[in-house]
């Protein structure tokens, strides 16, 4: 089953989706779709000259993170080799499925568009990445079944013993890193910015509002004006591969 495209979704609590929007289309140098859904609940992050890949919805008060949205020629198809392998279904709309994966992990299935040029790296920084961090009893069955899902993805061993990256084609904007937790909790997710200096970035991202939370060697994590943590990497934005 052929992905062609790859949304990162930010999901926020409604009292937060206006402060998400704000920030995220600065960061990412977007504007704002009109709204969707039948509570509003849905904005795409629209760039210039190329087609996005960055959505924000609006939940519930006690949700939030971030998730994957895979565009594919059929989507009834590509549901049923999710739930193959293990998958469960949240809710069937038709043309828009959502499951949640073996871990407890939210992604859905959306029809291909035609989208096909990716955005470009934005004052040194990409966001490029949903990393799902999933408790160590579900994390070999968790790489197993993304693995085994994206077909045509390169899976191999991250950088740390901890990680596991799911590397699209070339030209899909949005790649996968699974994280493996020492805490017992569900799996959820965040987003990942590959930055060419990590430092400067992180400096802008508080003037916007932005707040640091902890440093580890090759990623910083922050909090979103939103609430939501995310994490700004040395991989290079360009690539996506190591930097230094």
């Amino acid at each position: 089953m052929r992905i062609s495209w790859t949304y990162a979704f930010i999901d926020r609590p409604r009292e937060a989706f206006g402060a998400a929007c704000d920030f995220w289309t600065a960061v990412t140098d977007t504007r704002l779709s009109e709204l969707r859904g039948e509570h509003d609940e849905f904005v795409t992050l629209l760039p210039d000259g190329a087609d996005a890949c960055l959505k924000v919805q609006a939940v519930g008060p006690d949700s939030g993170g971030a998730h994957i949205d895979f565009c594919v020629d059929d989507v009834p198809e590509f549901a049923a080799t999710a739930v193959r392998l293990g998958a469960g279904v949240v809710a069937d709309l038709g043309s828009l499925v959502v499951l949640r994966s073996p871990g407890g992990q939210l992604f859905c299935a959306d029809p291909w568009r035609g989208q096909s040029s990716r955005p470009g790296v934005v004052r040194g920084s990409r966001l490029d990445q949903v990393c799902v961090d999933v408790p160590a009893p579900a994390f070999d069955r968790e790489v197993a079944f993304w693995s085994a899902l994206l077909d045509g993805w390169e899976s191999r061993p991250g950088s740390r013993a901890e990680f596991h990256v799911v590397e699209p084609p070339p030209g899909l904007p949005v790649r996968l890193l699974l994280q493996r937790l020492a805490e017992e909790r569900p799996a959820s997710a965040h987003l990942d910015l590959a930055c060419a200096d990590v430092p400067a970035t992180r400096a802008r991202h508080e003037e916007l509002g932005a707040a640091f939370v902890a440093a580890f060697p090759g990623w910083t994590v922050m909090r979103d004006p939103a609430g939501g943590t995310y994490c700004l990497t040395t991989r290079d934005p360009a690539t996506g591969g190591r930097g230094g």
